[in-house]
């Protein structure tokens, strides 16, 4: 992120009463002051108006592209999951809700009688687990069903003293139902219920956006809403259909792009550099991560639910779904990227318009430096901390960083946070760049104008004059 004393000072000119702060145009005043950082916050305001050249220009990019989009929408659209035979399997089962009608403490070895009785080696997990199987207490859990055919049906849980999940009387439990299997095996507990805690959590998200945030956290709600409707309703089935991964997800991520852009920062050319910089970064991703997910051999089929996933659907492209979900993974990092170093361009802009757009690189990408080093961190971290039941695994097994980095479990998640890190640090320079020429291309145009005082732009040479400290 950036700090204010990385962004130069505006010169000290003075024209007479006028704005005191974002001054737009040659003609407005300077008097922006000390007191304005052009920091990494995204709610700088309205944009300053550019000319209707420029917005030609940008729109002559940006609405091919955006027809393009809706086009991969509709040819795409996939018009729901395509059906299968449920096979009981993980998560391919038929689920009920229930509640824990009571719970009976009672000695293992009552309820354990027809197991295999233990050797007494507790040296290992398989040996403990025997050993307390039949002497140590257990609970009986009373269920009832509470949705479903069978609703008000009851049936019995056994839960084991080292089961990782304790039930408790009154607490609500999802059930699994599999109705060709025998009348007293019908239904089993798969997990708890966590739906209140959930959606309270949810909600102090929202507030907390909404307070803070205001109209803005409102509409990056909303936003969010979208995304994850077009994640559902064209992403997720698209790919089960059989369409190529690599295809949908391009369109998917460019969807959600356009309308969270858009929707939180408003129609303006800074959003639209902002676009056009993701744009670029998510397309050198996508070359990046064909290439080494390629050559790297990874399969994507990696662990039980790919598994699943390449069982009930076989024609879907694993290693192209494992390219997607690096695309989509970096999209959410990328915005935050393209947008701060657009506004910061921008903001750079207002603080002095006799800089050129090279002097505008100069102390934008500075304001980027401190963004990747922040950034990439911050993704490293992410995937670390999602990883981390395995990596812990690996450290037990006293495994060498060699083997661990060449096991395809790893090596996904590795590629994974390269690629996009790389897409990330190159969406700096590009979208700094990007915001420098147009801004710098909008502010020559209007010079001379009417109003402007005759005052030409300074040269390109411009941010050479005063170097930020």
């Amino acid at each position: 992120m950036t700090s204010p004393q990385q962004t130069p000072e505006p010169h000290d000119h003075s024209h007479g009463p006028g704005p005191s702060s974002h001054g737009h145009g040659p003609g407005s005043g300077h008097g922006q002051g000390h007191g304005s950082g052009h920091g990494h916050s995204h709610s700088h305001g309205p944009a300053a108006p550019v000319s209707r050249h420029l917005r030609k220009v940008i729109a002559a990019v940006l609405v091919p592209f955006a027809t393009a989009v809706l086009v991969g929408l509709v040819a795409l659209w996939p018009g729901g999951a395509p059906p299968h035979e449920r096979t009981g399997v993980g998560f391919d089962r038929q689920t009920e809700q229930g509640r824990v009608v009571s719970v009976e403490h009672v000695d293992c070895k009552v309820v354990n009688a027809g197991q295999v009785p233990p050797t007494g080696d507790t040296s290992t997990p398989e040996g403990r687990e025997a050993v307390e199987s039949q002497q140590g207490e257990c609970k009986r859990a009373k269920i009832e069903v509470t949705t479903g055919p069978n609703k008000g049906r009851e049936f019995t849980e056994i839960v084991q003293p080292g089961a990782p999940r304790q039930l408790e009387e009154g607490q609500g439990v999802v059930v699994a139902y599999a109705p060709d299997a025998p009348y007293d095996l019908q239904y089993a507990v798969t997990d708890v219920n966590r739906k209140v805690p959930m959606a309270v959590l949810a909600g102090i998200f929202a507030l907390a956006v909404v307070v803070v945030g205001r109209m803005r956290g409102l509409m990056a709600l909303i936003a969010l809403a979208v995304s994850f409707l077009v994640l559902t309703f064209f992403i997720l089935p698209a790919i089960l259909q059989g369409s190529n991964p690599l295809v949908v997800a391009v369109v998917g991520s460019s969807a959600i792009m356009l309308i969270a852009l858009y929707m939180c920062h408003g129609l303006s050319a800074r959003t639209s550099v902002a676009v056009l910089g993701t744009l670029i970064s998510l397309l050198l991703i996508g070359l990046l991560g064909s290439l080494f997910i390629g050559w790297a051999s990874l399969s994507g089929n990696t662990d039980d639910n790919t598994g699943l996933i390449k069982g009930l659907y076989p024609d879907i492209d694993m290693s192209g779904l494992l390219l997607a979900s690096v695309i989509i993974g970096s999209l959410g990092v990328l915005d935050d990227v393209t947008v701060t170093q657009t506004s910061a361009v921008w903001e750079l802009h207002q603080a002095d318009p006799g800089m050129g757009p090279r002097g505008l690189y100069r102390a934008g990408i500075r304001i980027g430096r401190d963004h990747i080093a922040s950034v990439v961190n911050t993704l490293v971290l992410a995937y670390a901390g999602a990883a981390l039941p395995l990596l812990l695994l690996f450290s037990i097994a006293q495994s060498s960083m060699g083997t661990v980095a060449n096991s395809e479990l790893v090596a996904e998640e590795i590629v994974r946070t390269l690629v996009g890190s790389i897409g990330l640090v190159a969406s700096v320079p590009v979208t700094t760049a990007l915001a420098a020429l147009v801004v710098s291309a909008d502010r020559a145009e209007g010079a001379g104008r009417p109003g402007t005082g005759g005052r030409k732009p300074s040269s390109a040479r411009g941010g050479r004059r005063r170097r930020a400290k």
